[in-house]
């Protein structure tokens, strides 16, 4: 190698390490910068940090709102996620236009009827009489429209609206403004219907009719309108007042109607002042329509959101209980929400020991709650207006079916015992006892209602039904007062709807066996019961038939299940004494392990299955 080339070669290699040493440095002194900047910048304080937190939704910037629109979107939502094709809405569509239809027909045919038999009725008194009892009629629709206006609302919204939708900055009384429409509108309708229907009935003329319905209409909706007014102001008493004033002018009506048919008392009313007061009725019932509803309309800015959602939440309840057909549940949807109401109460102690503690518990609660006796009291009137008015044989079974409306609320031990079956083992009794006992308080209501109401079928306010004959009449009376007992014990231990059953195919969908007979329990018995005596049979029948019942619903009726489970167990029973008759005893012959000595089984013990 030349001499040039070799100097040439270490001048790069001295410049390469040159290049290598100064690169430390550099980095070097970066690093020391770095260490230098990190201490300077631990040394000195943390700056201080201001965060604007927003704790109001008004703080927000806020946009108009347009509460139609939004509306609208929920409708849109909700309709686009229908569960059902346009096939299956007009089949429910066409179902729903035959049952109008047939109800239709049938209300007509009564309405004939009803008619031609009020032809019949000349003299004054019965006339006057057959007059007041659309008023009784309307002060119980009235009355009725309120508690219902008091328990539901009547302004309510769902859960699902309560939840988002009243948190937004939206006017409420845009929002709910459709709500009270629609209630007013329900009102009108239903009252009008019923004051008709009553009045069709009575055998009134097309122009009476058509003044009772909107008597009714405009009536219910008045009071509607009031309780939306009330509701926006927190106050009930109010309503409580009013609607307590109601049930006591029906009431009052009623006993007018008997009085006045029966000729204790002279008439009172005729038709030219009947129409007149159903004309203030209805004009009192549009002025509070128009004032009410402007009232409610100003307030309903100030209706709370708690209130709002627990009538939706209820109406849900309702709405869950009356697609199974099982109006028992309703009730007790009903008496819960009535017993949150009332909040916190101070317990009661039982006394007695045995089955008698669960008649003193009935005693207790009703002495605690006397409410229900009222209602009891009042519709010992019922058959004495109904011999009044001339409906002859209808009387046993009009009667017994108030009866049965009256008497459930007296059931609640039996409600809860056959409802609740892990409840009823616990007890040492048999179902029979336990039903048994359950019905004794019922009952004994049940035979002072008889009492009472015995002087009605020997033609007291009226003409005799079977005569002047004391016997005859009181059987009769009997046979009412058990069709009515023994319809509320079968309406109130009734078994709910078993869906684990397998299903029958019907036009609505698949339905359970026994889910349409929820339709009619209750009013069997007393069709049953009360059908020798319609058709002019002896009363004697119809007792038999009542203890018949009575015996059936007392054991629990029959159960398929129970007795499938009892024909297992009598089955397992008669294997193992097939065996020991073979065998003797299981291990009889066997040795034991240690010697030759034989060990006899220990001895089973046999427990009877109850029925429950």
């Amino acid at each position: 190698m030349s001499k040039a080339r070799r100097k040439g070669r270490l001048g790069a290699t001295a410049a390469a390490h040159n290049a290598k040493i100064q690169s430390e440095q550099a980095a070097q002194a970066a690093a020391a910068e770095q260490e230098r900047m990190e201490a300077a910048r631990r040394a000195e304080p943390p700056p201080e940090v201001h965060l604007a937190i927003t704790t109001n939704v008004n703080d927000l910037p806020q946009h108009e709102v347009d509460e139609r629109a939004l509306l609208g979107l929920m409708e849109d939502w909700r309709n686009g996620r229908a569960d059902r094709n346009i096939w299956q809405a007009l089949g429910d569509a066409y179902v729903a236009v035959l049952a109008t239809l047939m109800i239709g027909a049938m209300l007509v045919s009564s309405v004939i009827r009803a008619q031609s038999v009020a032809a019949d009725c000349t003299t004054a008194e019965c006339t006057t009489g057959r007059g007041l009892l659309p008023w009784a009629a309307t002060f119980g629709v009235l009355s009725f429209t309120l508690a219902a206006a008091k328990m539901f609302g009547p302004v309510l919204a769902s859960a699902a609206e309560g939840f988002w939708l009243m948190e937004a900055p939206v006017s409420r009384r845009r929002l709910l403004t459709r709500r009270l429409v629609n209630a007013l509108m329900i009102a009108v309708v239903l009252g009008a219907a019923v004051g008709a229907l009553v009045a069709a009935l009575t055998g009134s003329p097309g122009i009476a009719v058509l003044m009772w319905a909107a008597a009714g209409g405009l009536g219910s909706a008045g009071l509607v309108a009031f309780a939306a007014a009330e509701q926006g102001a927190e106050r009930t008493w109010l309503i409580s007042v009013l609607q307590t004033i109601l049930a006591l002018a029906a009431f009052a009506a009623l006993m007018l109607v008997v009085g006045t048919a029966a000729g204790w008392i002279s008439p009172i009313l005729n038709r030219t002042a009947t129409e007149q007061l159903t004309v203030i009725v209805a004009g009192l019932g549009l002025l509070g329509v128009v004032a009410g509803g402007l009232i409610a309309h100003q307030r309903m800015e100030r209706m709370r959101r708690a209130r709002l959602v627990s009538g939706g939440s209820l109406v849900s309840s309702m709405q869950g209980a009356a697609f199974a057909l099982d109006f028992g549940l309703m009730r007790d949807i009903l008496v819960t929400r009535q017993a949150n109401e009332r909040g916190h109460v101070r317990p009661t102690r039982g006394t007695t020991k045995g089955l008698r503690a669960l008649v003193m518990r009935d005693v207790q609660r009703l002495w605690r709650f006397p409410r229900p006796l009222f209602p009891l009291v009042a519709s010992i009137v019922v058959p004495y207006a109904v011999q009044a008015l001339g409906l002859g044989r209808l009387t046993v079974p009009i009667s017994a079916i108030v009866l049965l409306v009256v008497l459930v609320p007296f059931f609640q031990t039996l409600r809860v015992l056959s409802r609740s079956k892990g409840l009823a083992r616990t007890l040492p009794f048999t179902t029979g006892q336990i039903r048994s006992a359950a019905c004794v308080v019922p009952g004994v209501l049940t035979v002072l209602w008889a009492i009472l109401a015995t002087p009605a079928f020997l033609g007291i306010g009226g003409a005799p039904m079977l005569g002047k004959n004391p016997t005859m009449a009181a059987m009769t009376t009997m046979v009412t007062a058990a069709a009515g007992f023994i319809a509320a014990i079968r309406w109130v231990s009734a078994r709910p709807a078993n869906y684990q059953a397998p299903m029958m195919a019907t036009e609505m969908g698949a339905m359970p066996p026994g889910l349409m007979f929820n339709l009619i329990r209750g009013f069997d018995m007393i069709a049953i019961i009360s059908l020798p005596v319609l058709l002019g049979g002896s009363p004697w029948i119809s007792l038999a038939l009542a203890f018949v019942c009575f015996t059936i619903l007392r054991t629990g009726g029959i159960d398929a299940e129970e007795l499938a489970a009892m024909q297992e167990e009598n089955k397992r029973l008669m294997e193992e004494a097939r065996a020991n008759a073979k065998g003797g005893k299981p291990g009889a012959g066997k040795p034991a392990a240690s010697g030759g000595a034989t060990k006899a089984p220990p001895e089973k013990i046999k427990v009877t299955r109850t029925r429950r």
